[in-house]
């Protein structure tokens, strides 16, 4: 069952595309990611299927239902801004009971549903507390429970952990992953973190430029990129693309984590610079093609301007197009039956 489908949606600004011809379906009990980087279009595209914002063109679907025209409230969707917007002279009790009372919803459910949601966010002990009382990442579970008590089956989160620390992010990833799958909710969740989405999603909707770069499950993101944008983006560092031997139309593509040193054979290469990072070190070199970075296990010191040697397997290779930046996994078969072609890198 589909919960949310976008329909050849845009958006304009005038004549800016914030949105430009954007279609995908998300499932139902799903966990989707917009990702992309700043003014790329995805809080827009997320405000659109929140109803905040009116497409341009083309249709929103949530539950089979047309809900392009019809306002937030009429949409059965729950939302977590990036600003946590709790009330700061009420309690964590009404802050989360806020909503409830606002749609004058039944007073009699309000005890059942706030121990339920304090038992999973572990608030209960909170209650009784103003936000100005609480850690960040108990002010970011207050703001999750006021969205999971209203009981709908679709949850928008526009980057909901950006304004905490680097341990806490960390932990709430984790916290909202297994609360989604608890509940079984579909979630569509904002941000330009690739860590949160290749460790939180089922599906990563890559958006550059307002329009889509890829749809896909966060493996197939990383071993397939479909652009170079895609195959940059995805990964640390960034995957190397430089120049296809022999083949001006190619670019060729190679993670960094993929590559090592040899002695003989390889791509001859000079250290610019090497930066230990503790699990492992990352060089880079320059050679004829390009820029290269090596991402290496344990400790490696190797002054700049030390001679290398750089090799990688051969089904380690990405291929893109040098004109369009897509990928071209057609040529791979042409370009590997000639007798200077790159697999004798990795010789």
């Amino acid at each position: 069952m589909t919960a949310i489908a976008l329909e050849h949606v845009s958006k304009h600004w005038g004549a800016t595309a914030a949105v430009d011809d954007a279609s995908f379906t998300a499932a139902a009990g799903g966990f989707v990611v917009l990702l992309g980087p700043s003014g790329c279009g995805k809080s827009t595209t997320l405000r659109l299927i929140a109803g905040l914002d009116e497409p341009t063109s083309g249709r929103i679907l949530i539950d089979d239902r047309d809900v392009t025209r019809l306002p937030p409230a009429k949409r059965r969707i729950a939302m977590v801004f990036q600003s946590y917007a709790l009330f700061p002279h009420l309690s964590v009790r009404e802050n989360i009971l806020f909503g409830l009372r606002v749609r004058k919803e039944p007073a009699r459910d309000f005890d059942r549903r706030l121990a339920r949601v304090a038992g999973l966010l572990g608030l209960s002990q909170l209650l009784d507390r103003k936000p100005s009382q609480l850690s960040g990442g108990q002010q970011q579970r207050v703001a999750l429970g006021r969205a999971i008590i209203a009981e709908t089956p679709v949850c928008l989160m526009d980057e909901p952990l950006s304004n905490l620390d680097a341990q806490l992010r960390h932990e709430m990833r984790r916290e909202i992953r297994a609360l989604q799958q608890k509940l079984g909710i579909t979630m569509v969740y904002v941000t330009h973190d690739q860590t949160e989405a290749m460790s939180m999603a089922d599906q990563v909707v890559l958006l550059n430029a307002g329009r889509i770069e890829q749809d896909a499950a966060p493996a197939e993101l990383y071993a397939r990129p479909a652009t170079v944008f895609a195959a940059r983006f995805i990964g640390t560092p960034p995957m190397n693309v430089i120049d296809c031997p022999g083949r001006s139309d190619l670019k060729l593509g190679v993670r960094p984590e993929h590559v090592r040193l040899v002695t003989d054979g390889g791509l001859p290469a000079t250290v610019q610079a090497a930066e230990y990072l503790g699990a492992d070190t990352v060089l880079t070199c320059a050679a004829s093609e390009g820029t290269i970075a090596a991402r290496l296990s344990g400790r490696h010191e190797l002054a700049e301007g030390a001679r290398v040697r750089l090799a990688w397997n051969d089904a380690d290779g990405h291929l893109f197009d040098a004109a369009t930046g897509r990928r071209r996994d057609e040529a791979r078969i042409a370009f590997a039956s000639t007798p200077d072609h790159f697999a004798r890198r990795s010789a």
